[in-house]
């Protein structure tokens, strides 16, 4: 056996194993104990390749590197100077690159790999927002699960998921990989997420450690511009930013990201405030935070670094422990700690918490515990996995207006126009953050709709999305919009003329969303909106279904369109789900995690804000307004339709006063009051009257998921104790005030039933 293999098996076998109430293969004092006695045998390089991590830089099956960054690169690796890797797929891959680590460095340390496993590895679910909208925590914390069993299978073991940044823009890009606008209900699908990728138990050879980010502000980039600077007040960081963060501590994530966003003046890779202050410190995180892509060096052309030595210096200091792709700690750190402008303390920190994830996910135990080829054929894409992410697509869905009952459509004796080229699209669909699939592998609409043959359909294309239609657009690829192609509309416009109903996807392609992805104008890209209106001249009875990774501006849809489905891009299974939603086999349930606005010019809008001194309305026009369009929404937070329709009644408070000592009950009738089977997800909204601090008009505080069949009704209870109640107040910690509190329940975030209570002290 190997030398190093000698010492790292003393270091196991005299700190022993045991099992633990947190599931993990070894107790925290029991890897700990491990992760010292590593430490001490490490060299100073070797410490420091712990914090470096490469992207795949070659064919690890092919030919060794000659010269160049590539050789630079293996060299390192070959010298126990890397930590970890990313972007390598496939168990051969990863296998070949394990090797290296394990059996040909003095220590032998194990490489812990990364991927932005972000809604699915082979098998695609919705896009994380599309996921929000369904409001099933049991469902997502699914979809995670799925994703990291393939990833997992195929070498994978660590995912760059979740992103928890609350976003009120949906000119962002990144709003797709998110869950929406609001905090509580953000917060409660983060913690779904985190148990979905690590499971019960870190150590087994199906899960995969998560991620947190962006640490922190990132969702608020000024304009809605990818990468922008951000400027938010400590109340909307404590209140709005952090809770999701907080959310991911106490489900136990093992990493954080930090982001490419300045807050209060400091790029958020070099905020020690952020980092050490709060996270390490207040909320006593022991994994490791890894920077973004490059975040590192970026701080130098942010004007807060000199150059690469003050970057990292910087970064260091701040607990950034891992350096994503800038190379700046490989090459700077050490020279750093020698002139004494880095306690080495701090690389010790840094570099155990590394070591900790890694024993944590059992890699000195077996580090090839993901790398079982046989396992892999077997994993990806499994039926089980496309039932999985079909049940996640169906749930996402929204129906956002339904006149006079156009949905759902007859199974026979019908002529249906299916129009759009997203109908027939199987790769947009997948959305974005989907480097790991396979392009064309969704189902696309089209076929979804074949699978009810007793209808006549008929398709046509009416306009391509993008110019390169046909063709693949690749992650760093700039999609462009067709703005002027118009040869398809007259086909479209005979295939309608006749129809009993015309279904029309329309929306982006999946490459405009996501990051890098920022939009001014949220409207139906290119001639699709001519298109919808030159369609409804010869036809009325229009289903529109969108197809989007945002919000979109649809106030003419609105207006015109009697049906319109908010479906997002839905991966794998996307042309499944639409279609059974379509037919009724699923009475669509979706409520809207992001508020669509009525102009582009209302953003950021949000249910959660805040009232102001003039709040309207009022004949004069001193008060808060515009001059040119309504302050309210077009579709609200929590909106979204059924097949059916709901009646609440009798609303009900058991007690009026609520104390430290003691909870109290509101609860209301909801009953079942047409037609379809259905369900709705009732939701409890609080306002805090008065405060040390302003408080928003109401928010979201509890919401519950009811299935009932015509005719049915439940009493629905909430209860409400006065931890739910405490936010980041004046006296800049945590704690409920005195006060009196409306209490709001219904089907969307303007419910109107409402009661009132005090909470004494």
């Amino acid at each position: 056996m190997k030398k190093y293999c000698i010492i790292l098996t003393i270091i196991l076998t005299l700190n022993g194993c045991q099992k633990n109430s947190n599931n993990f293969t070894d107790s925290a004092i029991a890897i700990n104990k491990k992760v010292d006695s590593l430490l001490k045998i490490m060299t100073l390089d070797e410490k420091i390749g712990q914090m470096n991590q490469y992207n795949g830089f070659w064919d690890v099956t092919g030919p060794t590197p000659k010269n160049g960054d590539a050789k630079l690169k293996f060299n390192n690796l070959k010298k126990g100077l890397v930590g970890s890797m990313l972007n390598v797929r496939g168990v051969k891959e990863i296998t070949a690159l394990q090797k290296i680590a394990v059996e040909e460095t003095r220590l032998g340390i194990p490489l812990i790999i990364g991927n932005d496993v972000i809604h699915g590895y082979k098998t695609l679910s919705p896009i994380p927002l599309a996921e929000a909208a369904s409001w099933d925590l049991k469902e997502i914390e699914n979809s995670a699960r799925i994703a990291a069993r393939e990833a997992s299978a195929a070498g994978t073991n660590w995912t760059f998921a979740p992103m928890v940044d609350i976003s009120r823009d949906a000119r962002w890009g990144r709003v797709m990989e998110g869950a929406g606008e609001d905090p509580f209900l953000g917060s409660l699908i983060a913690a779904a997420r985190v148990r979905g990728f690590q499971g019960k138990d870190l150590s087994k050879h199906n899960t995969i450690a998560a991620t947190a980010k962006h640490f922190a502000g990132y969702g608020f980039s000024e304009s809605g511009r990818d990468y922008n600077t951000v400027d938010i007040s400590k109340n909307t960081l404590y209140n709005v930013v952090f809770p999701p963060f907080m959310a991911t501590v106490d489900a136990g994530v093992r990493t954080f990201m930090n982001g490419f966003n300045e807050l209060d003046g400091v790029p958020v890779t070099g905020s020690s405030f952020l980092q050490r202050d709060i996270l390490k410190g207040d909320w006593k995180f022991d994994g490791f935070v890894i920077s973004d892509w490059g975040s590192i060096k970026e701080m130098i052309p942010h004007g807060y670094a000199r150059d690469g030595e003050h970057a990292t210096e910087l970064a260091i200091k701040a607990g950034s422990d891992m350096d994503m792709e800038s190379h700046l700690y490989i090459k700077k750190i050490k020279g750093l700690i020698e002139s004494k402008k880095l306690d080495i303390k701090l690389i010790d920190d840094a570099v155990s918490r590394i070591l900790r994830v890694k024993f944590e996910l059992g890699l000195f135990e077996d580090p090839y515990r993901y790398l079982d080829a046989e396992r892999e054929k077997e994993v990806l894409y499994h039926p089980d996995n496309q039932k999985g992410v079909l049940e996640m697509a169906k749930k996402s869905i929204v129906l956002l207006k339904n006149d006079n009952q156009l949905l759902p459509l007859k199974k026979k004796n019908q002529t249906i126009a299916l129009i759009g080229a997203l109908a027939n699209d199987n790769n947009s669909p997948l959305g974005n953050w989907r480097t790991n699939s396979d392009n064309n592998t969704a189902i696309t609409v089209l076929e979804g709709m074949k699978a009810y043959p007793n209808n006549t359909l008929i398709y046509s294309k009416g306009a391509d999305v993008n110019l390169n239609a046909g063709g693949i657009v690749k992650f760093h690829e700039k999609v462009e919009i067709n703005e002027n192609d118009k040869s398809g509309f007259n086909a479209a416009k005979n295939a309608a003329r006749n129809a009993d109903v015309v279904i029309m996807v329309l929306g982006e392609d999946g490459f405009q969303s996501g990051e890098g992805r920022s939009r001014t104008d949220i409207g139906l890209p290119g001639v699709q909106q001519e298109l919808l209106e030159e369609v409804y001249k010869v036809n009325k009875n229009i289903v529109l279904v969108l197809m989007n990774g945002r919000p979109l501006n649809i106030n003419w849809a609105d207006n015109n369109i009697p049906s319109i489905v908010e479906a997002w891009q839905l991966g794998s299974q996307t042309g499944n789900a639409v279609a059974q939603v379509l037919y009724g086999d699923y009475n669509p349930s979706g409520k809207l995690p992001m508020s669509f606005p009525r102009s582009v010019g209302q953003i950021p809008i949000y249910y959660n804000y805040k009232n102001t001194g003039r709040p309207g309305p009022a004949n004069a026009v001193f008060w808060s307004h515009y001059n040119d369009e309504v302050n309210t929404p077009l579709y609200p937070f929590g909106y979204g339709l059924s097949y059916t329709s709901f009646k609440y009644s009798d609303l009900k408070i058991d007690n009026k006063t609520l104390s430290n000592n003691n909870s109290i009950n509101v609860s209301v009738n909801l009953e079942n009051s047409g037609e379809f089977k259905g369900k709705e997800v009732v939701q409890l909204y609080i306002r805090d009257k008065f405060a040390s601090v302003t408080r928003p008009v109401r928010e979201l505080k509890g919401f519950e998921m009811v299935e009932l069949s015509p005719g049915e009704s439940k009493v629905v209870s909430f209860e409400i104790s006065e931890s739910l109640l405490k936010f980041y107040s004046a006296n800049e910690v945590w704690e409920s005030e005195s006060g009196f509190f409306d209490i709001f329940i219904g089907t969307d975030s303007n419910a109107s039933f409402q009661e009132t209570f005090e909470l004494t002290k």
